[in-house]
C-alpha cells in the first residue's frame, strides 16, 4: 500500500494535519488551487489557547487583485506588522507554559519574513516536522507535479501522479467525496478518524483543535511527538 496525503499548506497547523503527515507515505500540499476569495481560511490563519480561550491568529494576506489567485500566488499583506503581531500574541499566551524557553526560539524561526503564504506554512511545517521527528522527504507540492484540475478528478490525478494507490481523506469531507470516483480509478479511500489527543492545558477540561504550538508549550517536542505515535 502507497498511502497518499492531499492538504493545503496550513499555518501552524493542528494536531490532526501532523497525524496525515505522520501516517502518509507521500503528503502533497495542495499550493495550485484558488485561494479562498471570502472568509477565513487554514491557510493562514490558526487558533491557539488566548486568555483561556480558542482566539483566532492571522497573517493577513493582500486582496488587493482582480480576479482569482492560487493558493502558491497568494502574498502576504507586508505592509502590516504581522510577524510582530504573531509573535506577541505567542508570547503572551504561553510564557508561563512548561516549554516556552524551548519552543519559542523555534517559532521565530518559524516565522520568518517570507513574501508569499504557501511559503510561510512550508517554512514552518518543515521547522517543526524535523522537531517532532517526522519524515519531511514525503512533502511534495502540487505545483510541482504539473496536476491541476477541481474536485475528486485532481485527488484521483494526484493520486495516480505520485503512484499511490490508497488516499487519506481528512474527516468531515464525506460530503464531498466520490467512492464510485476513487474505484473507478482503482484507489481506496480510507478515512483519517482522527481522535485529538488530550494533553495538559491551563483551563479546565480539554480544548482540542488548536494549533500544534499550544501542544509543543505544554508538551515539549517529545511529549508533542508521543501525542502522535500513541503507544
Amino acid at each position: 500500500m502507497r498511502l497518499v496525503a492531499i492538504h493545503q499548506p496550513t499555518f501552524l497547523p493542528w494536531l490532526g494535519w501532523w497525524d496525515k503527515l505522520l501516517r502518509a507515505d507521500v503528503f502533497v500540499l495542495l499550493d495550485d488551487v484558488q485561494f479562498p476569495k471570502k472568509g477565513g481560511s487554514w491557510i493562514n490563519r490558526v487558533r491557539l489557547l488566548v486568555g483561556d480561550e480558542p482566539r483566532w491568529v492571522t497573517v493577513p494576506v493582500d486582496r488587493a487583485f482582480h480576479g482569482t489567485r492560487s493558493v502558491r500566488e497568494m502574498r502576504i499583506d507586508t505592509a502590516r506588522p504581522w510577524r510582530e503581531t504573531v509573535l506577541g500574541a505567542v508570547r503572551s499566551s504561553y510564557a508561563g507554559a512548561p516549554h516556552f524557553r524551548e519552543i519559542m526560539p523555534v517559532i521565530e524561526d518559524a516565522l520568518a519574513p517570507h513574501d508569499r503564504i504557501a511559503e510561510l506554512d512550508e517554512h514552518a511545517i518543515r521547522l517543526l516536522a524535523a522537531g517532532l521527528e517526522l519524515d519531511v522527504s514525503k512533502l511534495v507540492r502540487q505545483s510541482d507535479l504539473g496536476v491541476r484540475g477541481t474536485g475528486n478528478e485532481l485527488l484521483v490525478a494526484l493520486c495516480r501522479t505520485v503512484e499511490g494507490d490508497t488516499y487519506l481523506s481528512g474527516d468531515g469531507a464525506d460530503e464531498y467525496l466520490s467512492e464510485q470516483a476513487f474505484a473507478a480509478a482503482g484507489l481506496e479511500l480510507r478515512h483519517q478518524e482522527f481522535t485529538p489527543p488530550r494533553y495538559p492545558q491551563p483551563v479546565d477540561g480539554h480544548i482540542p483543535g488548536l494549533s500544534v504550538v499550544d501542544a509543543l508549550m505544554n508538551c515539549g517536542w517529545e511529549g508533542t511527538a508521543a501525542l502522535l505515535k500513541p503507544g
